[in-house]
């Protein structure tokens, strides 16, 4: 064991002497590997960033929450088709609220875009929230200053509003908001509380969005709008038998005959998570791909300069073998260099993929990390290349006649 690590060391330095006396020719053979390794980490980086991010946001939805809505989440090329499935009303709601023994909450939810006064002062295109009794609970809104509606102010739909953290710096500075009046649209409403700050999910900021009771948007801003109804179970292990408790209620509460398929739909943060997999699946793959293609190109350029590299260097070979150097011995010595190079190239590309991620990190809004089974990945493809395209320029020298090779000038 120990005669081999001396005989790797030995081929290791005489392979890198090698590599030393030919700069620029070694630097341009792990060019190829280094794209390669470099495409498929960096892409590597970016997705699991965008996985993290996406887990951090979608978990505000709740893994034990269902959302019943008139539209399926992906909803793809059929969306025509759902588009005419009737509303689902406030009517649905309360018979769910009233006969359902699964859940443990469940509120109502509806919006609508609508544009924010405070004397001179305007915000455009802000999303009204209207919302029932028990939503706060189902996604765990904090309140920071104020308070949240009570029951009867949503039984009776008082224009109060509660409003994200963004929308009280913008109208209101430093100055207190509470017991404020602000115009939804055409409509004065009062300020009754502000939420903490809670960042943005899926590109949708929600520090910059208001809360009303959902009676009140439904009469100020029309009733002739679809809602979606939110369940909150208290044991995720029971998700699926409330799931098939609520689609029973609900082919209820719409009178549906058995033979009728549902026209409601009822989503949950795996559908994301599995629509998500598929889009960044795809992605992997063709990374993977463009990767595999640059280091078969840098596997053939390292065997052309291997091949060059045994032709100059027939006189050395020669004079090895002379001196009682087996064949084997030759063979090793070459693979070794093969795979140096190919490992240098691959150490580079994890470098320079760090760098990468972090600008991303920095310059983007998108998020960056590295994997550590993305390195891994890349330095063993790297000395595979090396090893695989090594063997034939290896096996050619070794086979070479050292009288011929003494001869060589």
């Amino acid at each position: 064991m120990i005669a081999f690590f001396i005989k790797l060391w030995e081929n290791i330095r005489i392979a890198c002497t090698a590599l030393v006396q030919n700069k620029m020719r070694t630097m341009l053979t792990t060019l190829g590997i280094i794209i390669g390794v470099l495409t498929v980490v960096s892409v590597a980086s970016i997705i699991e960033g965008l996985n993290r991010g996406f887990a951090s946001q979608i978990a505000n939805l709740g893994s034990n929450t269902l959302w019943i809505a008139k539209f399926p989440w992906a909803s793809g090329q059929d969306f025509f088709k759902y588009r005419n499935r009737p509303d689902i009303t406030l009517e649905n709601a309360r018979y769910l609220i009233e006969h359902s023994r699964q859940a443990e909450i469940i509120a109502a939810l509806t919006g609508s875009r609508q544009n924010l006064r405070r004397l001179d002062r305007e915000l455009a295109d802000i999303f009204v929230n209207g919302i029932s009794e028990g939503f706060e609970q189902i996604q765990n809104l904090v309140v920071e200053e104020g308070r949240f509606f009570n029951n009867l102010e949503i039984e009776k739909n008082k224009n109060n509003v509660v409003i994200g953290w963004e929308i009280k710096d913008k109208l209101f500075g430093n100055r207190d908001p509470l017991n404020e009046k602000i115009k939804i649209g055409t409509v004065t409403y009062t300020v009754v509380g502000v939420l903490k700050k809670r960042g943005s999910i899926l590109g949708e900021n929600l520090d910059s969005e208001v809360y009303v009771p959902i009676g009140t948007i439904l009469k100020n801003f029309g009733f002739h709008r679809s809602i979606s109804i939110l369940a909150k179970v208290a044991d995720a292990n029971d998700l699926e038998r409330t799931r098939d408790e609520l689609r029973y209620l609900m082919r209820l509460t719409r009178r549906l005959k058995p033979s009728e398929e549902d026209n409601f739909a009822i989503n949950q943060q795996e559908m994301l998570t599995e629509l998500y997999k598929k889009l960044t699946g795809g992605l992997y793959t063709a990374a993977i791909g463009i990767g595999t293609l640059s280091l078969l190109v840098g596997g053939i350029g390292i065997m052309n300069i291997m091949l060059v590299s045994v032709a100059e260097r027939r006189k050395e070979i020669g004079i090895r073998k002379a001196l009682g150097a087996k064949r084997k011995v030759i063979t090793f010595q070459f693979l070794v260099e093969s795979v140096i190079i190919c490992g240098v190239g691959g150490v580079l590309a994890i470098l320079l993929s760090f760098l990468v991620a972090m600008v991303i990190d920095k310059v983007t809004p998108f998020p960056s990390a590295v994997p550590a089974w993305s390195v891994i990945m890349g330095l063993l493809f790297s000395a595979l290349i090396g090893l695989f395209f090594g063997i034939y320029p290896a096996s050619k020298a070794a086979r070479l006649d050292p009288i011929e090779c003494l001869r060589y000038e």
